[in-house]
Formats: structure tokens, C-alpha cells, sequence
């Protein structure tokens, strides 16, 4: 190949590459709208939230590394930033997938309720936590997380510290949230069992929200008649693993659901399952 060839060549590649960047960039602009995917990690919990702002918070990583190549099919191959991570409660099928997430992605800091658990999977990911120098925040009261303007994130449970403290059940000591984004709102609830459903209750806690998070995989440990009347959703989601040895979903909750009117989706049926909403409404994206 010629000098005069090879620079021919190589300009043009220069100038094709620098035409590219704007289009590249157009195709991959932040949305506007909040995006919430409730990703299929199988009998296990992950929930990405992708905020109109640019954040991307990730609620929970199942079971296992699925949530590595689920997280790959939500994020653009450059968006390795995982702003916040939330851990609800240190079960194996909500805190084993964060740890390849760790390695993996850049995390800017770790929300969690430091109660005492000695599994093998949860100490592992606080000690990879630890080595990545992640700040780790720690939930011992209702607080508002602002995500910008009209968005934020509400953690109504815990409403005491579970700050060093072992508990009998670890479902009851999960973080319940709920996410806003203008006139509307998703509610996230681990793995809360009714009694938990009781204090929020109690607590006159403004429940009402179009997307709901079954409690606990649809076990009749969660949902109770009285909760899910407070929360009208318009959509239940349940995170839920194929054939699971469990029984979940609860054939009961199936029916208090469709009772109240509540659309269902369920992650072993429908694979992760996507909402959008521009701050009036929210819509199931297929």
C-alpha cells in the first residue's frame, strides 16, 4: 500500500469515526421518562431503576451472576456506573448477584440496614465492598433520597435501627421504598412480611402506588388484604424463579390480587418486565 494510500485510509477513517460520535450519541440520549425494570434473576429479587436524571440504582442482585447479563441488556455497553445500590435484607437470593456487581461496576455507594447476618454470601459482599472502598450508608429511619427534581426515593421501612442487632426473621427487617417520579409511584418491598405491613399501616403511611413489588415472591407471609387495599396498584409484580420449590406464587395472593384488580406480572412467566412513566402515568413497555 502506497504513503498517499495509507493516509487517504486513515483520514477517512478519522473523519467517519468523528462523524459517528453525534449520531452515536443521539441514539443512546437519557430519556426523560423514569425507567424500572424488574429484572428475571430467578427465585431472587434485582430491580433496576434508571432515573429521568441519569442515575441508575439497582435494588437487590438475586440469587446468582444472572443479574450481570440482565444488568448487560439494560445498560449501554459503556455505562458501567451503578450509582447506588440498595440491599433490602442479606438473603442469599437478594445479596448473592451483588458482589459480581461490585467487581464488575463502578458503585458509588451501598444503602443497607447493617443487621447482623453470618451467611457466607453476605459477609463475602461486604468484604468486597470493604476492598472497592464503597461508602456504605446505613438506614436507621424513614428518609427521603432525592433524585432530582420531582423524583426521589421514600424509605418508609425500616423505622428503627436494625443497626447491629440479629433478627429472628430477616424478611422483617427488609427496606421497604417507594419511588416517585411526579404523579406517580412504584412501592418496593423486599421481602416484608405482613407484620411489617401491619407498622406501615399503623403508621398511617401513604401506601397508594400503581406498581407494587410483592412481598416475598407472592408467599401468603406477605400481602395481606388490608396492605394491598391501601395500595391499589395498578400493576403487581412478582419476582418469582420457574418451577421453584417454594410454591411461589401463593395461589391465594393470585386471587387477592385479581380481587383489588391488579394486572399481574410475574417474572417466570414474563421474563424482566419494564415500566416507564413521564411523572403522569406509567406504562408496561413489551
Amino acid at each position: 500500500m502506497s504513503a498517499k494510500l495509507y493516509k487517504i485510509l486513515l483520514i477517512s477513517g478519522i473523519v467517519l469515526a468523528l462523524l459517528a460520535i453525534p449520531i452515536f450519541g443521539l441514539t443512546y440520549s437519557s430519556s426523560k421518562n423514569l425507567e424500572v425494570d424488574f429484572l428475571d434473576v430467578g427465585q431472587g429479587d434485582a430491580i433496576l431503576i434508571k432515573s429521568p436524571f441519569g442515575q441508575n440504582i439497582l435494588v437487590d442482585g438475586g440469587p446468582d451472576g444472572k443479574v450481570v447479563e440482565q444488568l448487560g441488556k439494560k445498560l449501554p455497553f459503556w455505562d458501567k456506573q451503578i450509582d447506588l445500590i440498595v440491599l433490602t435484607h442479606p438473603h442469599d437470593d437478594h445479596v448473592t448477584g451483588l458482589t459480581e456487581i461490585i467487581k464488575r461496576y463502578d458503585v458509588r455507594k451501598i444503602l443497607y440496614t447493617g443487621v447482623v447476618h453470618d451467611a457466607p454470601n453476605y459477609l463475602a459482599w461486604l468484604e468486597e465492598a470493604r476492598n472497592k472502598k464503597i461508602p456504605l450508608a446505613l438506614v436507621d429511619r424513614p428518609q427521603v433520597i432525592k433524585l432530582g427534581e420531582n423524583c426521589e426515593l421514600d424509605v418508609l421501612f425500616p423505622q428503627k435501627s436494625f443497626i447491629g442487632q440479629g433478627i429472628e426473621n430477616l424478611n422483617n427487617s427488609s427496606i421497604v421504598a417507594k419511588l416517585f417520579y411526579g404523579q406517580t409511584s412504584f412501592l418496593l418491598t423486599g421481602d416484608a412480611e405482613i407484620a411489617v405491613e401491619k407498622d406501615l399501616l399503623a403508621a398511617s403511611v401513604d401506601l397508594k402506588s400503581q406498581v407494587l413489588k410483592i412481598g416475598h415472591h407472592g408467599s401468603d407471609t406477605s400481602s395481606s388484604e388490608e396492605f394491598l387495599e391501601a395500595v391499589k396498584p395498578k400493576f403487581a409484580v412478582i419476582e418469582v424463579g420457574k418451577d421453584n420449590d417454594f410454591g411461589h406464587p401463593n395461589l391465594r395472593i393470585l386471587k387477592r390480587l385479581e380481587r383489588i384488580g391488579a394486572e399481574i406480572f410475574r417474572t417466570d412467566l414474563d421474563g424482566t418486565i419494564k415500566f416507564e412513566s413521564d411523572g403522569m402515568e406509567i406504562n408496561k413497555k413489551y
